[in-house]
């Protein structure tokens, strides 16, 4: 295939992505008003397991169903690559889309959310993190273990947060009718249920298109292994939440477009994690560990932001791609 079929593979991903990121996030709106769950549950928990899930298969298929050490190695780098591209890349890239929008004169040019969520979002993650970290440098199986069961039980107490949240119900001013369901005022779970697997199904599908062309595309211009496995790789596994926090930015949703990048940051952070530090030596070369170190510090500074002044100032945010484009620099040079 030609560079331009390629090209036009990767419009193609883009569009069906968008269009199956419309049905999603249509569904598991429509499943929290349902369910009576405030903005900040929808976002962080519905939205964020819905669109990990299919990504999270690959570390747990390589590393206890893959028969070679290169499989193993492809695990941790499918379970390192999401949390660094979520903190590092895509938060300022919403910012960067807010202040786009912002100047075309589609919504204000400030971020209307509720910190509490963010800090804890960013606070359960952060400390996860961290500890998985630490865990590289003391190798020792069982304490491995309880790590990882310690992560999943805080992954379960974040969920509970989310789920007690008080601030919940009530039906946002513009929720748009279920797409599979467009005369009923109070559609079933069944068809919010399927509208939702459809949409999965899409977004899995044009990200499959996009891998598949970028992989091609690096192997067209020569571009380096190491730099498809931990910078474009990634990006591809992350379109999904991506392309629903866009929309939900472009219709003003803020809760619910942080929400689903800095949940997806918790899950990542916590279950994946778990199955690497129980199926692997977790043992990390200086080019994976750096991007935990870089993930939490962009996290660190996203919590600070929302901690000490009370509020995302997005030309700010917009800073935080330094580490992301400095790192693929160094990556270059590897």
């Amino acid at each position: 295939m030609t560079l331009l079929g390629y090209v036009l593979l990767f419009g193609t991903s883009v569009i069906i992505t968008l269009g199956a990121c419309a049905l999603f996030t249509n569904a598991v709106e429509w499943l929290g008003k349902r369910l009576n769950l405030s903005e900040g549950a929808v976002g962080s928990v519905l939205a964020a397991i819905g669109t990990t899930l299919p990504e999270t298969s690959i570390p747990i298929v390589a590393i206890f169903f893959g028969a070679t050490r290169q499989e193993a190695e492809v695990g941790l780098g499918a379970i390192l690559g999401a949390p660094f591209m979520l903190s590092t890349l895509v938060v300022p890239l919403l910012a960067g889309l807010l202040l786009v929008y912002a100047q075309l004169g589609k919504r204000g040019r400030s971020f209307r959310l509720n910190y509490k969520d963010v800090t804890v979002d960013l606070s359960c993650f952060a400390l996860a993190y961290t500890v998985a970290m630490a865990c590289t440098f003391v190798p020792s199986r069982p304490l491995r273990i309880l790590v990882a069961v310690g992560l999943l039980g805080l992954y379960g107490y974040y969920v509970k947060i989310k789920f007690s949240d008080d601030d919940a119900g009530g039906e946002p001013s513009d929720l748009s009718p279920l797409v599979f369901a467009k005369n009923s005022a109070r559609p079933s779970y069944a068809l919010i249920g399927l509208q939702a697997v459809a949409g999965l199904g899409g977004l899995a599908l044009g990200a499959h298109l996009f891998v598949m062309a970028a992989d091609s595309t690096a192997q067209l211009l020569a571009i380096s292994p190491l730099i498809l496995a931990l910078l474009i790789a990634p990006l591809a596994t992350e379109l999904p939440e991506m392309s629903n926090s866009f929309l939900w930015l472009y219709q003003k949703k803020d809760r619910l477009a942080v929400g689903n990048v800095t949940g997806a940051m918790v899950f990542q952070g916590t279950v994946p994690v778990s199955v690497g530090l129980v199926g692997t030596e977790w043992t990390l070369a200086p080019s994976a560990l750096l991007t935990m170190v870089l993930a939490v510090l962009a996290a660190g500074s996203l919590l600070l932001q929302a901690v000490w002044s009370g509020q995302w100032r997005p030309w700010l945010l917009t800073i935080g791609a330094i580490l992301y484009i400095g790192y693929a620099c160094y990556l270059y040079g590897y």
